[in-house]
């Protein structure tokens, strides 16, 4: 296929943390409002004067210093961040908001803070409590902790606008782009998909960690470009899989799969389209931050929402999209030392492959993977059953 125009620029921008949008949009005068998990509603971040961005650690290589704050037994995705924030890489930043999705990056962060890693001035660290179950009293308890958290230390230190009006443009501005990277994705459906996996991935990572608003253009050139984009003749994929799990921003991961010839079809994984994409629909009978609260809380898949109608929505959640966008199969995969999504690992491999009927290849990786010949291995090996099923004329 024909390489895409701007492929290569958003492949830059995840190169480093500090990319070339987040230095144009500051030298703008706006502010970077950094965070580190998808339960911390993004158009809240991205109010007029501020953009967001979710905190990675790109190329990382030695962990030392982070592993010694926060020792061997946390995930490697938080040891990354620290040590990457103790060597100044995030300096960038304006202020760091952090949710107690998990106790691993509440620590992560609150090291960063006790250390002093950020040097500017008026910078701040705020902490938000994150409800465990999807009902009336957690909206109440996730409305309240966005107000307190993320609208009013927004205004106190930086004079940005909180008002209704201002949660409104900036969802208006996230369903803009929620809206081009979901008609990307849908490219993904074809039988001979005219967009890689890998590629996609790089897209939509970009929305993460660099100002929406410039990349708008960009997303709307692109999908201009994929509508008249021609695949390869023959599909060089032997099977489609959805990935599915905990955090994922390392792009060789993606890379790596669809080499052993499984198609990443959909993105079920934090860092993902899927619902992390999802377009926020707003009435004007009810406050925004209210509507944008309720629907954070009523799409999200985090194995941290713990009530039973949420664990049995999640397996049926990855059920739909294998079926949507034509799953062969399901890569359940857990990054080492990742407590929440051990155990929905564990239980979800059981009830998609025993009770539903997917091949599953369930794992747990390092953060970064690189070309980890073990996955390959793996794979390669899980690609080749699913062939061997379809020869025997199994059905998923």
């Amino acid at each position: 296929m024909k390489d895409l125009k701007h492929l290569y620029y958003f492949e830059k921008l995840l190169d480093e943390a500090n990319n070339d949008l987040v230095r144009k949009a500051q030298e703008e005068g706006l502010k970077c409002v950094a965070t580190v998990c998808e339960n911390v509603p993004e158009p809240l971040l991205n109010l007029p004067g501020c953009f967001s961005v979710r905190i990675r650690a790109p190329k990382t290589g030695s962990m030392e210093m982070g592993t010694y704050y926060l020792t061997s037994f946390l995930c490697e995705y938080t040891r990354a961040l620290l040590e990457r924030a103790i060597e100044g890489g995030y300096g960038y930043t304006d202020c760091m908001i952090a949710p107690d999705g998990c106790s691993m990056i509440n620590r992560c962060v609150e090291n960063m803070e006790l250390l002093k890693v950020m040097k500017k001035d008026n910078y701040f660290f705020d902490y938000m409590e994150i409800p465990m179950k999807c009902d009336e009293n957690g909206l109440n308890l996730y409305v309240l902790q966005c107000q307190n958290h993320i609208l009013n230390p927004l205004n106190k230190n930086f004079g940005i606008d909180i008002s209704d009006a201002a949660i409104r443009k900036a969802v208006e501005q996230h369903n803009k782009v929620c809206t081009l990277i979901r008609q990307i994705g849908d490219f993904r459906k074809e039988d001979n998909p005219r967009i890689t996996g890998y590629e996609y991935h790089i897209i939509t990572m970009a929305t993460y960690v660099a100002p929406k608003e410039k990349l708008i253009p960009l997303l709307e050139e692109t999908l201009e470009e994929l509508k008249t984009r021609k695949p390869d003749e023959k599909n060089k994929f032997r099977a489609r899989i959805v990935l599915v799990g905990s955090e994922i921003d390392d792009v060789d991961v993606v890379k790596l799969i669809e080499e052993c010839g499984a198609y990443v079809c959909a993105d079920r994984f934090c860092y993902g389209s899927l619902p992390g994409r999802d377009i926020i629909e707003l009435n004007d009978t009810e406050d925004a931050l209210t509507q944008v609260c309720k629907a954070y809380i009523n799409r999200g898949q985090c194995p941290r929402y713990m009530n039973q109608d949420k664990i049995q929505a999640r397996r049926k959640y990855v059920d739909s999209i294998a079926k949507e966008y034509k799953a062969d199969g399901i890569i359940y995969q857990q990054m080492k030392f990742c407590d929440p999504w051990a155990y929905e690992r564990m239980v979800g491999t059981k009830v998609l492959r025993d009770e539903v009927g997917y091949p599953v290849l369930s794992v747990d990786r390092p953060y970064a993977i690189g070309n980890s010949g073990q996955m390959k291995t793996r794979v390669q090996a899980f690609v080749e059953s699913i062939e061997i099923k379809k020869i025997n004329g199994g059905n998923k």
